[in-house]
């Protein structure tokens, strides 16, 4: 009962025309390099002594324990027809459809082996498909897959069930028949609708076209609609991309994430089609989360936490009201913590206390799946000390709040004891005015909420020893 008298998360309040969001001398001391957290250790921990037999054993462990709990699965579709340039997906760009073909048989081979340990007819309260593309797929294919799927797992009947689509080559008929196979969330890959913008990275689609495709997707009642956008790209002015963010908020989607481009081309081979001297300074940067922001909280958007933005009569902006948020390798979700099983090259899962990711190559894949064989090639099983910062970190990035009592409950320890070191890093946050650390609990504020991850870093044991590569991407 104490839980449901708690205050509703608290929107983070708009600057006074005058003031900055992000304060000059909070950037110099905190926009650093930094984890997303969408799992706790995250994805570079990972290690290649946890294997197939780990990761069967943690399917079987579920099974003894937990049959009937709800899933959520991500199926990946590398394939896409060209190139983006600032992409760091793991994909597979080819014009050739047919190569299709043998992976949608090595995805149907891939779920029978989950079948064989978990059983037929696990619920599934969620359903992801990312790529690549995974409108690459044709409207057979995608049907086979989903019959597979349906075939193999008891689909609940309020399962979100969402899928990626490049603008570009989605028609409405297209829409139409994603909506028969059960489809109700779409999310629209559009970056920028500056022409100049969208020539330099190699990605050219029409507002018109992106506003037919989402008075589309209204027309045939899916119940959300995501754009994805991305600052920080070549030649983006804070004069251009204000006017994309006044074009996105024409369009009303439901949702918005806005992502930081993260310019690694020495990683990325894609990124060396990018003139380094068209990429915005680090000011414009700024300048352009800022604008960004700005105009989406003046539209009526929630800001959710990091870069996701919600209408405040969206699923997710009402999970975050109620303190109800999680945060999967999606982002935010409303969705409770479900076990994850991650289907196809590259995919991350989650397993109870363990994490897993498959090989990122088509070949290692293949090679597993057709011996009958998972294609894990690396995770890890969580230790104690995991398991309680992952619960923390996890704390802190959904609901803006650390209760310390509830923490010593689960977990058996003596919070302040436990985390001295935090504690005393707590205090410096506090008085940047990005805490409020309380007998008994530390409350993220308003201007904190746009800090999130700073806040989450310090209970990280990982970076303690480690330096905070540069293969994370930028706070701000």
């Amino acid at each position: 009962m104490q839980a449901a008298l708690r205050p509703l998360i608290s929107e983070p309040p708009a600057p006074a025309a005058s003031e900055p969001f992000f304060p000059p001398q909070l950037l110099a001391r905190l926009d650093k390099n930094g984890p997303r957290y969408t799992s706790y250790p995250t994805a570079d921990r990972y290690h290649g002594g946890f294997g197939e037999q780990d990761y069967r054993q943690a399917l079987q462990q579920r099974r003894a324990v937990t049959p009937d709990e709800p899933l959520s699965l991500y199926v990946h579709i590398p394939f896409c027809d060209s190139v983006c340039y600032y992409c760091a997906c793991n994909k597979v760009v080819t014009r050739h459809h047919e190569r299709a073909a043998r992976y949608l048989d090595a995805l149907a081979q891939e779920i029978a082996l989950h079948v064989r340990e978990l059983g037929a007819g696990v619920p599934v309260s969620q359903l992801h498909f990312g790529g690549g593309t995974p409108t690459f797929l044709s409207d057979d294919e995608l049907t086979r897959l989903m019959q597979d799927l349906r075939a193999s797992f008891r689909f609940e009947p309020e399962a979100e069930i969402s899928i990626e689509v490049d603008p570009r080559t989605a028609t409405p008929a297209r829409l139409a028949h994603l909506r028969q196979l059960g489809f109700n969330r779409l999310s629209f890959g559009v970056q920028d609708f500056d022409p100049k913008v969208q020539v330099a990275v190699h990605r050219v689609q029409s507002f018109d076209d992106v506003r037919t495709l989402m008075q589309s997707a209204r027309a045939l009642g899916y119940d959300s609609v995501n754009v994805d956008l991305i600052y920080g790209l070549p030649l983006q002015t804070t004069e251009s991309f204000t006017r994309t963010i006044s074009q996105v908020v024409m369009l009303r989607p439901d949702r918005i994430a806005l992502y930081a481009y993260a310019h690694l081309p020495e990683r990325f081979k894609p990124q060396r089609r990018i003139n380094d001297a068209d990429l915005p300074d680090r000011a414009t940067r700024v300048g352009l989360l800022s604008s960004a922001i700005d105009g989406f909280l003046q539209q009526g958007y929630t800001y959710i936490g990091m870069d996701h933005f919600a209408l405040n009569t969206d699923a997710l902006a009402i999970a975050k009201q109620r303190g109800e948020l999680h945060r999967n390798f999606q982002g935010y979700s409303t969705q409770p913590d479900r076990d994850l099983v991650a289907l196809g090259v590259s995919a991350i899962g989650r397993i109870g206390n363990t994490y897993s990711q498959n090989a990122k190559g088509l070949d290692a894949y293949y090679a597993a799946i057709e011996s009958g064989q998972f294609a894990v090639e690396r995770g890890l099983a969580l230790n104690a000390d995991d398991v309680v910062r992952r619960e923390v970190i996890m704390d802190i990035m959904c609901q803006g709040r650390v209760d310390f009592a509830r923490i010593e409950a689960r977990h058996g320890l003596r919070f302040g004891d436990y985390f001295s070191r935090e504690l005393l890093q707590m205090a410096n946050l506090a008085e940047l005015g990005l805490v409020n650390l309380r007998a008994g609990e530390v409350q993220v504020t308003g201007l904190g909420w746009y800090f999130v991850r700073a806040v989450a870093m310090a209970f990280d044991g990982y970076l303690r020893s480690v330096s905070t590569s540069a293969s994370y991407s930028r706070i701000i």
